[in-house]
């Protein structure tokens, strides 16, 4: 990593500010403009930003992420998750830039009933899961030097993820009702970075499937949560369709990170332990 430089877009995000807690304690060399200033979907703005910084690798941590919402208006998810990554990709290429972008577990819609892997053929249920796997179809035909990581359930610290709700959940209501037939991998801003800057230093490229080990239903992690927290909380399990949605989710969308962990040489924690030192990191 010495002399290499990256430039972060979404620095609001929270993956994207645990890069930066990550690059500033290791000095790692970086710029990550607000997000005020620098857009995804700004392109003569951002590459104009990019061209100032002249850096190494590009972080795509920007997304359009509000499942419903992409539903009811697609043109959104797919102008941001799509568009503006196909304009970046080409400026990338064409700059000799390496890219590093994200993905999402939502490009598979469950019927494999075991892990998804790299080769497993993308089937999206939903608008949101659309519009991001043709971002990743625009990198793979545009670039030849990228890294393009799917993630799920991706949580930080920060008001943006799934635990942050149920712990806003579990001080209003004694009594929680969580999904435990929707199935994947909670997966941890600190381990995401761990594996983006390993693959880095082994200069690997291409598509990988970046979670912790192991899966969980919403309901057990949620259980696991307010155990752990020795929160007074009943939490119990019930069926997706429990919560009425205009959204097509798939039920079981677990990824394997077995090519990224062989490849890069690591061991990726399992959920349980990123969420035992999530607690312990934040008190919540």
């Amino acid at each position: 990593m010495d002399n290499k430089k990256f430039f972060i877009i979404g620095s609001n995000g929270q993956l994207a500010r645990e890069f930066i807690r990550v690059f500033t304690q290791r000095k790692i060399n970086f710029a990550a403009p607000a997000e005020n200033i620098v857009s995804l979907t700004d392109a003569p703005g951002l590459q104009q930003a990019i061209m100032a910084e002249r850096p190494d690798y590009v972080l795509n941590c920007a997304a359009y992420n509000n499942v419903e919402e992409a539903e009811r208006n697609p043109q959104v998810a797919f102008a941001v998750n799509a568009e503006a990554v196909k304009s970046l990709a080409e400026f990338c290429h064409n700059q000799k830039i390496f890219l590093i972008h994200f993905g999402t577990d939502y490009v598979f819609d469950g019927e494999k009933k075991n892990f998804y892997t790299e080769e497993d053929v993308p089937n999206p249920l939903n608008q949101y899961g659309q519009s991001k796997l043709q971002g990743e179809l625009h990198v793979q035909k545009i670039m030849t030097d990228y890294l393009i990581f799917r993630l799920s359930w991706v949580i930080g610290h920060g008001t943006q993820n799934f635990l942050y709700k149920l712990n806003t959940w579990a001080a209003q209501k004694p009594v929680l009702q969580v999904s435990a037939d929707e199935v994947s991998v909670p997966t941890f801003v600190e381990d995401v970075v761990e594996g983006v800057l390993a693959a880095v230093s082994k200069k690997l490229s291409g598509l990988y499937h970046l979670t912790n080990s192991g899966y969980a239903s919403r309901y057990e992690l949620a259980k696991k949560y307010i155990e752990v927290r020795k929160l007074n909380n009943l939490v119990i399990p019930v069926p997706m369709d429990t919560f009425p949605s205009n959204v097509r989710r798939a039920k079981f969308t677990a990824m394997s990170n077995a090519k990224l962990s062989k490849e890069a040489g690591i061991i990726i924690p399992t959920w349980g332990t990123a969420l035992m030192r999530y607690i312990n990191q934040s008190g919540s």
